[in-house]
């Protein structure tokens, strides 16, 4: 790799092509040192694990997000997902006992997931339209079981997940662990697992993989299933920072989500995209959010400077494509 990378800074418009090629990763670097220079809180643990913290929900989403839109979909759904499911997840974990909880929570996020991946890959129905109608469907839930308030932890398993969620190991934040660790997961299943390469073939050209005998509709039905487990995964890290599950959660983070996958370089037709350059994306725009934040800028700006961004990474990729 050292070897190919030293060949192509040595050939002609070298420099250009690596720092388009790699232009996730510059632009993380340009970021983290324009953070330092303008605050000197930036690089102290307190900003920093509040960071870490901040993008791990998101963060798990947009890995399972970087996964259906591998296949040329896209799930809008997630973020209402994760309001449903904090709540869901604060109700058992007023019931039953913290691990019955939690797989209960990632089981029926699986399921809710499984509803859009079969209208998807049964039913033909566009992702577009099958995960909005779940998003809408996900929220309304979530206002009726909570009847519209939240829902306090009051056992000792939520009191443990509570402390979990807003505690650290080693100076990360765990939360921020599990979020390393499921992207560590990804990048295995997506270079060295067969289920991994299947499903970037399917984006890439889903007739061809179809007439070469991969059973296209079993792996779209699966992405947005397993979509529905991380958006599960997240609700419960939310929840536990916060020790309540609030019908409020999630707003927008699809949004977030998506534009973390494209700003990683993933092609929203399908067949292309990394989980290291997902989690790029995701540090970037926690990193953007960071900055304006120690800046004092309101929240509405941000929301035009997230815009701008992402119309800059899609023109980036079409540039690279050229």
């Amino acid at each position: 790799m050292t070897q190919t990378i030293k060949q192509q800074l040595s050939s002609p418009g070298g420099w250009l092509q690596f720092l388009i090629k790699y232009n996730t990763i510059f632009i993380f670097v340009l970021l983290v040192i324009f953070s330092a220079f303008i605050s000197d809180v930036f690089f102290t643990s307190v900003n920093l694990s509040n960071l870490l913290k901040q993008v791990s929900g998101i963060g798990i989403i947009s890995i399972g997000m970087l996964i259906v839109i591998l296949t040329g979909g896209i799930d809008l759904s997630v973020g209402s997902m994760v309001a449903l499911l904090a709540v869901t997840f604060a109700i058992l974990v007023n019931l039953v006992i913290l691990p019955l909880a939690i797989l209960g929570t990632i089981v029926i996020g699986f399921a809710l997931g499984s509803i859009a991946g079969y209208l998807v890959a049964y039913q033909k129905m566009a992702p577009f339209i099958a995960t909005l109608a779940l998003m809408t469907i996900a929220r309304g839930l979530g206002f009726i079981y909570s009847n519209g308030s939240p829902i306090i932890f009051e056992t000792k398993g939520g009191l443990f997940m509570s402390n979990f969620a807003n505690n650290s190991t080693l100076g990360i934040p765990n939360i921020a662990i599990v979020f390393f660790i499921i992207v560590i997961g990804a990048m295995v299943m997506l270079k060295h697992n067969v289920f991994g390469r299947l499903v970037i073939a399917i984006g890439s050209n889903e007739e061809a993989s179809r007439l070469s005998g991969i059973k296209v509709n079993k792996y779209k039905f699966l992405v947005y299933a397993i979509s529905g487990a991380l958006a599960a995964t997240a609700a419960i890290i939310v929840a536990s920072r916060t020790n309540l599950g609030s019908p409020n959660m999630g707003v927008a983070w699809e949004l977030d989500a998506i534009a973390a996958v494209v700003i990683g370089g993933a092609s929203l037709n399908g067949g292309k995209g990394t989980a290291i350059n997902t989690l790029m994306g995701v540090l970037i725009l926690g990193l953007i959010s960071n900055i304006l934040n120690l800046l004092n800028v309101p929240s509405y700006p941000q929301q035009v400077v997230k815009g701008g961004i992402i119309v800059f990474a899609v023109l980036l990729q079409r540039f690279e494509n050229k």
